[in-house]
């Protein structure tokens, strides 16, 4: 996977932007708030279609460019795929509604000139990105980690970002029959349509989770260690709310660090017990009108030693597990997909002692294409800066340093 060429217009700082980008790693050096972490945002809205600094896609449009009548923020991107070129436009089109002053936001998004949705085109282009506000992942709640999941992968499953979309359609009208129910009657049969999508396509969200999430757990284990010396293990704890491997009536609870292995189970064994499992939650949920299983609510936990890090992890130990987990992902990517993914750091080697930025930084000669942000070059050695191209951002314009 390798970015060829960047345009952006109206994105962010930038009113207008045309880039080349190379093959080795580029360094966006600069002051805070001139642009550098927007440009990261912008490669990074065009893999996932969603930004990791805002929730309202329509802050992504230049501030400025909001007070006309119609604003377009646009993000074009060329780039080389197994071998073959393509063109990625991300459209955001902010335009006037009936009502007074109002306006709505509408996305477009093109691939090689053509409109498809996005949850078809989500994954063409690859990226990792790995910022300080990433912590979350681990100290969030559990909406943080199933959207880290998600995203990643929907980057890496072809048909993951459409079965989740219809997986939340029909949890949306499930919800809303369960609540009429409740409210007024009526025959709870009217529930089996709904149960029929919601266990096949979150059968599948759940297969997919099961498998992925212990792939990604091999890579980060040995990732790890090597990082931690071999002075700690680390596990990615798979908790779907609805669990396919039930615990036996009796048994004891157990330990964290012991691992559960569901790989065995098939897809049809999920499915039935997910469909049953909402049989027999029935009455329970149409009496609190919501959803009470399901991919919706599931959770991943990240273990190291036995200790859960989200409520008992050090900051450091906190910052060498996402390390790992960003690097594993890296690697997940590229095994799965054939492509290096693009990778993305925002200010990361401040959060890192010595001995990170040296792992680091010696992880990234493997990779294809890489743009790391920083307001200060001595977090880099010479070796790496002389290597690299120097990118000065300011006010939303490059200039290359000699």
């Amino acid at each position: 996977m390798l970015l060829k060429h960047l345009s952006l217009t109206n994105f962010r700082n930038f009113a207008r932007l045309d880039t080349d980008l190379p093959r080795r790693a580029v360094l966006l050096v600069g002051s805070n708030a001139q642009g550098k972490t927007s440009l990261l945002e912008a490669i990074y809205f065009m893999a996932t279609f969603t930004s990791f600094q805002t929730h309202s896609d329509r802050q992504l449009i230049n501030f400025f460019a909001q007070n006309e009548a119609l604003a377009v923020g646009r993000i074009v991107g060329d780039y080389q795929r197994n071998g073959s070129a393509h063109r990625l436009e991300a459209r955001l089109i902010l335009e006037p509604v009936g009502t007074l002053n109002g306006k709505r936001l509408r996305k477009e998004v093109l691939l090689d000139g053509v409109k498809r949705s996005l949850s078809d085109v989500v994954g063409h282009l690859n990226a990792v990105l790995f910022v300080p506000q990433m912590s979350q992942i681990i100290e969030g709640g559990p909406e943080e980690r199933r959207r880290y999941l998600n995203l990643t992968l929907a980057q890496t499953l072809p048909a993951y970002a459409r079965t989740l979309s219809e997986y939340s359609q029909a949890l949306t009208q499930r919800n809303a029959l369960l609540k009429q129910l409740n409210e007024r009657g009526g025959d709870p049969e009217q529930l089996a349509y709904w149960d029929e999508i919601l266990t096949d396509r979150g059968a599948q969200l759940i297969d997919w989770r099961i498998r992925s999430a212990l792939e990604l757990e091999t890579l980060a284990t040995g990732i790890h260690s090597h990082l931690t010396r071999g002075n700690e293990i680390l596990r990615l704890d798979y908790q779907p709310a609805f669990d396919p491997l039930p615990r036996p009536p009796g048994q004891m609870g157990l330990r964290l660090d012991t691992p559960i292995d569901r790989s065995a189970l098939g897809l049809n064994d999920i499915r039935d017990g997910f469909r049953k499992a909402l049989l027999n939650l029935r009455r329970e949920e149409i009496a609190r009108g919501v959803t009470t299983i399901g991919p919706h609510r599931d959770e991943l936990r990240f273990v190291a030693d036995g200790r859960d890090l989200g409520d008992y992890g050090s900051r450091g130990q906190i910052r060498t597990a996402l390390l790992s987990l960003k690097m594993a992902e890296v690697d997940w990517m590229k095994a799965k997909t054939g492509q290096w993914p693009i990778i993305l750091l925002d200010e990361v080697m401040a959060e890192l002692d010595l001995s990170r930025r040296a792992d680091l930084l010696g992880y990234l000669d493997r990779v294809e294409q890489v743009l790391l942000t920083t307001t200060d070059l001595n977090l880099f050695t010479p070796e790496f800066v002389n290597q690299a191209e120097v990118w000065c951002v300011r006010a939303g314009t490059i200039t290359t340093k000699e």
